[in-house]
């Protein structure tokens, strides 16, 4: 067990959840909706970004209209859910929470409301303070604002989190609110491109905790 002095938001998609297959069948979903071409697992972890229709116009090679950028999320959401039953947690998300000792909460871009259903199936509900998800019925933005949201709602401040996710918005945002950054390698980004960045990477989540906690006592050392 990890000696943990501040709290931990855990992302969800591509990080607790491992659905990055899932994700790249539903991607080639919405693409193919509207004659584009399909893009592999390599090639997603290479390329995608927020906000999402930034992705699909590069994908595109063209802009794409507010209207066009509803239709194809609506396509992926609909491919997306089909497969959902079937996708399992990260191999080792359960004894990462399980090494944390400090309070942990989960902040998704998935629906709340399928999203809350969802973490309680897989029996994690137990171990948040608080689970947020998408209440838009539109997304594909920044994290940014739902983080701070998140951190308001529990009374928090960033200085007093750590925020372990797998993509460059993810560090994007922690730095917005002031919080600590973990990104995880195993999910959604190409490992080189998270490395990038110069926040800490870890390759599995069990590291992810380890590297967060060490972080977070440097952190409390210096006050």
């Amino acid at each position: 067990m990890v000696d943990a002095v501040a709290h931990l938001v855990w992302d969800w998609n591509g990080t607790l959840l491992d659905d990055l297959a899932l994700v790249v069948t539903a991607t080639n979903a919405s693409l193919a909706s509207i004659g584009g071409p399909s893009v592999t697992a390599d090639e997603h972890r290479r390329d995608f970004r927020r906000p999402v229709w930034a992705y699909y116009e590069y994908v595109l090679g063209r802009s794409l209209t507010r209207e066009e950028f509803a239709a194809l999320d609506r396509v992926f959401h609909d491919a997306y859910r089909r497969g959902l039953a079937d996708t399992a947690l990260a191999a080792d998300a359960r004894d990462a929470m399980a090494a944390w000792t400090g309070t942990q909460s989960l902040l998704s871009m998935w629906f709340h409301h399928e999203l809350v259903p969802l973490v309680t199936s897989h029996g994690l509900h137990t171990q948040l303070l608080r689970v947020d998800g998408l209440r838009d019925r539109l997304g594909g933005g920044s994290k940014a604002p739902y983080l701070r949201a998140h951190l308001d709602a529990l009374g928090l401040k960033g200085s007093d989190c750590v925020l372990i996710g797998d993509s460059i918005d993810d560090a994007h945002a922690a730095q917005e609110v002031g919080a600590g950054i973990i990104l995880y390698a195993g999910g959604f980004t190409d490992p080189e491109r998270l490395r990038a960045t110069g926040v800490p990477v870890a390759h599995t989540l069990l590291e992810a905790v380890t590297l967060a906690a060490a972080g977070a006592e440097a952190a409390q050392a210096d006050r």
